[in-house]
């Protein structure tokens, strides 16, 4: 799994008229949650920002928080969310929710086929079915996608199952084994 370093600071002012005058700043209000204990308040530079979120987007990171004025300093988060402007498209809020990274969570995965199926070769019509595949692992053992040659797939044939999927050690498929994800018709 992507791993990203992000600086950040506690965020000491709240309210609709303070989120303003951060972002006219070129700060980020943002917030990380975790089960139990007080939320910390966060404040980024939009900058640095906007380019680990384009380095990630989309995919499953493990990011590593770097919190000034915060007595722990560094904590391991995902992104739970990202709140855009609906007009300029820039962010303006974050949450992110702070993991142990010993501990397994359930992740959705997507799926990549590489290669032409001899199916299409001979005129047939590629189907997929599914383009995301549901994992449980530690969050570094999860990778960022799976890989799968669709080379042999013939043309009705019985098309490759989510059984048929090679994943990494300590990595649990979720979803039925028996389900198909893509077939030539």
């Amino acid at each position: 799994m992507l791993q990203v370093d992000m600086p950040s600071a506690v965020r000491t002012v709240f309210g609709k008229g303070a989120m303003r005058r951060l972002r006219k700043n070129n700060l980020i209000p943002g917030v990380c949650y975790s089960g139990g204990e007080k939320p910390i308040p966060l404040q980024f530079d939009s900058v640095d920002l906007q380019k680990n979120l384009l380095h990630i987007h989309g995919r499953n990171a493990v990011i590593t928080l770097e919190v000034e004025g915060d007595s722990e300093r560094q904590h391991h988060v995902l992104v739970q969310e990202i709140q855009q402007d609906p007009v300029t498209d820039r962010v303006i809020h974050v949450d992110l929710l702070k993991i142990d990274l010993d501990t397994p969570r359930d992740f959705e995965v997507p799926l990549e086929f590489t290669g032409t199926a001899k199916g299409v070769d001979m005129g047939g019509e590629l189907h997929v079915f599914r383009h995301v595949v549901h994992l449980r692992g530690r969050a570094l053992d999860i990778p960022d996608s799976i890989v799968t040659d669709i080379t042999p797939l013939e043309r009705g044939g019985a098309g490759l199952t989510f059984g048929d999927l090679k994943l990494p050690e300590n990595v649990e498929m979720l979803d039925d084994p028996e389900v198909v994800c893509v077939t030539v018709y």
